[in-house]
């Protein structure tokens, strides 16, 4: 029988593929703004990056939770 701390803990990894999928989008996004505008390659990289930071945080987060569900709560 699945525990719901196993259930839960699926649900959390869940944040991944919500991550990867948005820094896939982000960096299409930023790919196509480069070859229309060329000479602002500086800014939309740093502004890349900086989303693409908050968006694997939040997978983090989310793993760290799916550990404690899994390893911490009985």
């Amino acid at each position: 029988m699945i525990t719901l701390s196993a259930l839960g803990a699926g649900i959390a990894g869940i944040a991944g593929i919500g991550a990867g999928i948005g820094i896939g989008i982000a960096t299409a996004g930023a790919v196509s703004a480069i070859a229309r505008q060329p000479e602002a390659e500086g800014k939309i990289n740093k502004t890349l990056l900086i989303g693409a930071a908050l968006a694997e945080a939040t997978a983090i987060y989310g793993f760290v939770v799916a550990l404690l569900l899994m390893f911490v709560v009985k």
